[in-house]
């Protein structure tokens, strides 16, 4: 039976650190308070926007929502950003995507302050991780696979990692991370040539391809360690990973669950970086 590398833990215990760190704020008369713009009645954006809420009140950060009509424009959402990003009492903003189709996200990624853009859409935050510079706002799905590999000792150091996506969201800037701990790094897709012998010769595996299931163990070995970053709905309709955990976990070291792994993390990273921003600000 493979180890279970458990994200509630990891966010445990970021979550205790982020409520010292707020104590702390809060007694030289600082409260973090972190803006959500969420643009029109999206369930799946109103379910999110409510575990935000409920996440940020665990921890003592204080939570503004913006709530805006789907027909705004382009400029009106432009307009909104820009008071957020003079408001000194908001520290961090926070804007729910996919936006509208209607919307240029190109200038709203742009627009959004590189020190409140707690959830990485700016390219200058970006461009920082490229560039090896880990101290800014990194994307937050990635960097909860990093920590729960730090959490759990997962040793990176010439580690072979195969990191099945390529998108800016996910595998390039995981990439990035894990070449700053001296990983060899294989960056794979969905049209990877002989995706199982890359994946089953790595030591690491990290899967992002939104596919329930996809990976069954015939993509690993006995000493695999598995990070499931993707998550959808199997055809029993139950939230899944993209590895067949069920028959994978009695055959590799040690894998995240789904629900229960990396998702459970990257909230707590997210409310990490309000805290961050609002050190800067203050």
């Amino acid at each position: 039976m493979a180890d279970i590398l458990s994200g509630k833990e990891v966010a445990k215990n970021i979550k205790e650190n982020i409520k010292k760190e707020v104590v702390e704020l809060n007694n030289v008369g600082i409260s973090p308070t972190l803006g959500i713009l969420r643009v029109g009645q999206n369930s799946d954006d109103i379910a999110y926007e409510k575990s935000i809420l409920k996440n940020c009140d665990s921890v003592g950060i204080v939570a503004k929502v913006y709530e805006l009509e789907e027909s705004i424009s382009t400029e009106g959402l432009l307009e909104i950003i820009e008071k957020l990003n003079q408001d000194m009492d908001i520290h961090g903003i926070l804007i729910f995507r996919p936006l509208p189709k209607h919307i240029d996200e190109e200038q709203i990624n742009n627009t959004i302050s590189s020190l409140k853009d707690v959830d990485c859409m700016n390219p200058l935050n970006l461009e920082k991780v490229f560039e090896g510079d880990m101290d800014g706002f990194a994307p937050c799905t990635p960097k909860a696979a990093m920590k729960i590999m730090e959490f759990y000792d997962i040793p990176l150091e010439g580690a072979k990692v195969s990191v099945v996506n390529r998108s800016m969201v996910v595998g390039k800037p995981l990439s990035m991370m894990l070449l700053g701990k001296n990983a060899t790094v294989t960056i794979c897709h969905s049209r990877t040539k002989d995706l199982k012998k890359v994946t089953k010769s790595s030591d690491i595996v990290v899967t992002a391809l939104g596919r329930a299931k996809y990976f069954d163990e015939g993509y690993f070995n006995e000493n695999s360690v598995i990070i499931d970053v993707g998550i959808s709905l199997d055809k029993g309709g139950n939230i899944s990973g993209d590895v067949d955990f069920d028959n994978v976990n009695t055959k590799v070291k040690s894998i995240t669950p789904v629900p229960g792994g990396v998702g459970s993390v990257t909230t707590s990273i997210l409310l990490g970086h309000v805290v961050v921003a609002c050190k800067h600000l203050k």
